[in-house]
């Protein structure tokens, strides 16, 4: 079965950096999509950005810039570099893992089948 770790998460304050890193297990597709989620206090989740296993990436136009998402070393492993963090980045942030679309990966919840347990980033003001 399909198993998915974050790990990274912890308080910085604004201006800082924290560098998310997601691993993957049991997933036998060769072609995917990976994406980075959040839930602050609204409970609402929602994209951060995604990474298609073929390297085509999307942001959230709130992290444009700031966040970097990238596959490094070993390819089961996605990570999330986030740069000049802001107050407004305070959330949990879930990693998930999803079928591969030749239009792009989404940010709909519903098109991703596995996902880790969250960890928690805050930024104090």
């Amino acid at each position: 079965q399909v198993q998915v770790l974050e790990s990274g998460g912890g308080s910085v304050h604004a201006g800082g950096s924290l560098k998310l890193s997601c691993v993957v297990s049991g997933y036998k597709f060769d072609r995917w999509c990976m994406a980075w989620f959040r839930q602050s206090a609204d409970n609402r989740r929602v994209g951060v950005s995604n990474f298609r296993s073929d390297g085509v990436t999307k942001y959230a136009d709130s992290v444009k810039g700031r966040f970097t998402i990238s596959q490094e070393g070993t390819k089961s492993t996605i990570y999330l570099q986030m740069n000049s963090l802001k107050p407004e980045d305070t959330a949990k942030y879930y990693c998930a893992v999803g079928v591969y679309y030749y239009t792009g990966c989404s940010f709909d919840t519903t098109l991703y089948s596995a996902w880790g347990q969250g960890t928690q980033v805050t930024v104090p003001s």
